[in-house]
C-alpha cells in the first residue's frame, strides 16, 4: 500500500486513531508462511469508507490508498468474513 509520512486525516471519512484501535482487532491475522503482508488495513478501511462517502467508482479511488485491486480484494475477503455486518451491529449498540 501506499506509504504516507504522516498519518493525518486527509478526508472526513478517514478513521480516527481511536475508530482505528477499535478496528484492529476484527482484522485478518497474518499468515505463518509465505511473504509478509505489505497492506496496512487502516487505509483500507479508509479506502472503502471513500468510496462509499463519495460514490466514486473503484478504477477513480485516488492513488494514495494504494491500487484499487488491492483495496477491491481485500474488501471482498473482509465481507466475506462478515467483518462489515459486525461493525455495523457494534455501532448500533
Amino acid at each position: 500500500m501506499a506509504q504516507i509520512a504522516k498519518k493525518t486525516k486527509r478526508y472526513p471519512s478517514d478513521l480516527t486513531d481511536e475508530e482505528s484501535e477499535q478496528f484492529a482487532p476484527l482484522m485478518p491475522k497474518p499468515g505463518r508462511r509465505g511473504r509478509p503482508r505489505k497492506v496496512d488495513f487502516r487505509e483500507v478501511i479508509n479506502a472503502v469508507r471513500y468510496l462509499v462517502r463519495s460514490g466514486c467508482g473503484w478504477r477513480m479511488l485516488p492513488i494514495h490508498f494504494g491500487p484499487w485491486q488491492t483495496v477491491y480484494g481485500w474488501f471482498r475477503e473482509l465481507a466475506r468474513r462478515f467483518l462489515f455486518r459486525t461493525i455495523r451491529r457494534g455501532s448500533d449498540a
